[in-house]
């Protein structure tokens, strides 16, 4: 992939208008010209920090600058992707990924306390089940590869959580209107800002129904009215990322707050009471980035899924010893 500025940057103006430039004065205490708070630039989350707590870890929320300094290489050699016998792990090694190094919290989950992912309901546990028995076979048919695998989006709130890379982002601006820009299966987020009602319930959406508020310094955006689709997601990285579960009725919770110039405080947090026992919530700082997003290059001239699946076909073939 080669960087380029997306067209976003020029499409936005032209829709929204160019009031979202602000200019330096503004940008120095971090407000927009219209007196919001300025979230505006390009962001990462980028960091090898667990989304759930390590057993070792139990009960112990931050790391101290020692522990920092041991557990960091640790973990990334854990997650490497490359092969010290050189044979390889799939189509990834460690030069096509992005990791960043921990933070001193030991887990993005901040709630529950434990910094687990809290039960799932017995129903979305047997969903979850036959969702990993479809994921870990050797794949029938398009649909037994899930959306990620077929480049239609990691969905919420997985795209918004560090995975192995493209985990970069880009905020717009205007009065009425927020954008997130997600560098991962390039998903644009467009958030009104003015009090309009959610969709029906009928219409449901990958990245579900947006809208956002201020609430002092905080943009918290609340969305609704995702696909059933989406029900399922995997994440990267084995132990560190786990399989989580969710529904098309989660109600999606995020809080960005602008914490200095290169920082904001970004968490989430995710309530579906058909698929979790209680609510949980994940903080996962972003710190500013001044290159530009990579153009999103997924299945275009990408035939692993048709060979995947004829390959498959063959080997039962051979298997049963039929034409």
């Amino acid at each position: 992939m080669a960087p380029r500025v997306l067209a976003l940057l020029t499409v936005l103006p032209l829709v929204f208008g160019i009031a979202w430039l602000a200019p330096v004065a503004a940008a120095q205490d971090h407000t927009t010209p219209w007196g919001d708070p300025d979230l505006q630039g390009f962001w990462t989350n980028t960091t090898t920090t667990p989304l759930q707590r390590p057993d070792d870890l139990a009960g112990k929320e931050t790391l101290t600058s020692e522990e920092l300094a041991v557990r960091d290489p640790q973990v990334a050699e854990a997650v490497s992707f490359d092969d010290p016998q050189g044979r390889g792990r799939g189509g990834y090694n460690e030069f096509w990924v992005e990791r960043g190094s921990l933070l001193r919290q030991t887990s993005l989950i901040v709630d529950p306390p434990d910094g687990r992912l809290p039960a799932m309901t017995t129903a979305a546990q047997r969903r979850h089940d036959a969702f990993m028995a479809r994921w870990t076979a050797p794949p029938t048919t398009w649909e037994d590869l899930n959306i990620l695998d077929r480049c239609i989006t990691r969905g919420l709130p997985g795209a918004m959580i560090p995975g192995f890379y493209n985990h970069n982002y880009l905020i717009v601006q205007t009065p009425d209107h927020v954008v997130v820009q997600l560098e991962m299966i390039h998903d644009a987020r467009i958030i009104p800002l003015d009090g309009r009602a959610h969709l029906p319930g009928r219409i449901r959406q990958w990245l579900g129904d947006p809208r956002g508020r201020w609430e002092g310094e905080t943009l918290v955006v609340e969305s609704t009215n995702f696909s059933p689709k989406t029900e399922q997601r995997p994440n990267f990285f084995g132990i560190y990322f786990p399989v989580f579960s969710t529904g098309a009725n989660l109600n999606f919770v995020e809080r960005f707050t602008r914490v200095d110039a290169d920082t904001l405080d970004y968490r989430f947090t995710v309530t579906d009471a058909a698929v979790d026992s209680r609510p949980w919530t994940a903080a996962t700082p972003m710190t500013r980035i001044e290159q530009p997003l990579f153009e999103y290059a997924c299945h275009e001239g990408n035939y692993a899924m048709a060979n995947g699946l004829s390959g498959t076909r063959a080997a039962e073939t051979d298997a049963t010893g039929s034409r």
